[in-house]
């Protein structure tokens, strides 16, 4: 990026955030602070009006702004969800335009949708290599409002249904973010019924109302080092498995973990990969008919034996 480029991003990275430290700067433009502070004195020589603070950072005055640009709230936030799932499953080479994309869009936002946005990056997360069967735009009505809900720090009043669908339950949460993992879109929330941090799959909520009660912050909670906590309090297993070659992608699409490939035979590839649970696994692999097969573990192949043979008894 030549410096007349950098000068102009420079000024539309200021205008979508309220304040800026040199050395998010720098970082952000590969540059060293140096060069931000000789950046920023040619900027205020033309004209923009930048206010900056030691120890504090950077800020453009208030009122300076590009053109506004008629983005709904939904329409924001919309793109900005979009910005994140193409960084997490197309190629590198989409990053960097769709982040100065993203940039150019949040400059043009009033400051009151620029911090809404703000906390809905924070609160946002997606894990994984690509998705599952359930990502039919048709079957998550929910995510919006959870995600207005998170972002306005307002009470969700849902009724869930567990994995057991006669299992239902009306309760109060507290939302404090959205994550994508294993092909399907969660929340993360202080369930008040069960006095403690929950996971809902949002495809299982039956009914959501966004309530006018707002809860306070809490300021102890970080959705990452949940995430990373509640991954490394689960036990997982190792197993490996054989998919012939025309049901591949389907498996790793499906997969709550990434397949790495051991070896080609039969038509087909030996994969490696960690599973929380043998039995879901098992139940997962018969789906594929003959074109997959367990390897190891041998409890692994003894849960797939016996659960073919219930089948089997089943139609007999």
């Amino acid at each position: 990026m030549n410096r007349t480029d950098r000068l102009v991003a420079m000024v539309l990275y200021l205008q979508g955030r309220r304040v800026v430290r040199a050395s998010e700067l720098a970082e952000h433009f590969e540059v060293t602070e140096r060069t931000v502070y000789r950046d920023v004195s040619a900027l205020s020589e033309a004209g923009v009006p930048i206010a900056g603070e030691a120890g504090v950072g950077y800020t453009l005055m208030k009122g300076y702004h590009l053109p506004p640009v008629m983005f709904t709230a939904e329409e924001a936030t919309s793109l900005f969800v979009g910005g994140e799932l193409v960084k997490g499953f197309t190629d590198p080479s989409l990053h960097a335009p769709m982040t100065t994309a993203l940039d150019k869009l949040r400059a043009v936002l009033p400051r009151e949708s620029q911090d809404q946005v703000d906390r809905l990056v924070r609160s946002t997360v997606v894990m994984g290599k690509g998705f599952g069967p359930n990502q039919d735009p048709a079957a998550q009505p929910m995510l919006l409002p959870v995600q207005q809900g998170v972002v306005q720090r307002r009470v969700l009043r849902l009724t869930y249904r567990g994995p057991a669908r006669a299992d239902e339950t009306d309760r109060d949460v507290e939302p404090l973010g959205v994550v994508f993992y294993g092909g399907a879109w969660y929340l993360v929330a202080w369930c008040r019924l069960r006095t403690g941090l929950r996971h809902f799959r949002i495809d299982r909520i039956r009914r959501l109302e966004l309530r006018s009660e707002r809860f306070a912050p809490r300021p102890d909670f970080n959705l990452i080092a949940h995430l990373k906590e509640n991954s490394d309090q689960r036990d997982t297993v190792p197993a490996r498995v054989w998919f012939a070659k025309a049901v591949q992608e389907r498996a790793r699409r499906e997969s709550y973990a990434t397949l790495v490939e051991e070896g080609e035979r039969d038509g087909g590839a030996e994969y490696s990969l960690f599973t929380y649970s043998l039995e879901w696994m098992a139940r997962w692999l018969l789906s594929f008919g003959t074109c997959a097969a367990a390897v190891a573990p041998p409890k692994l192949r003894e849960l797939v034996r016996a659960e073919a043979e219930k089948i089997a008894q089943l139609h007999r």
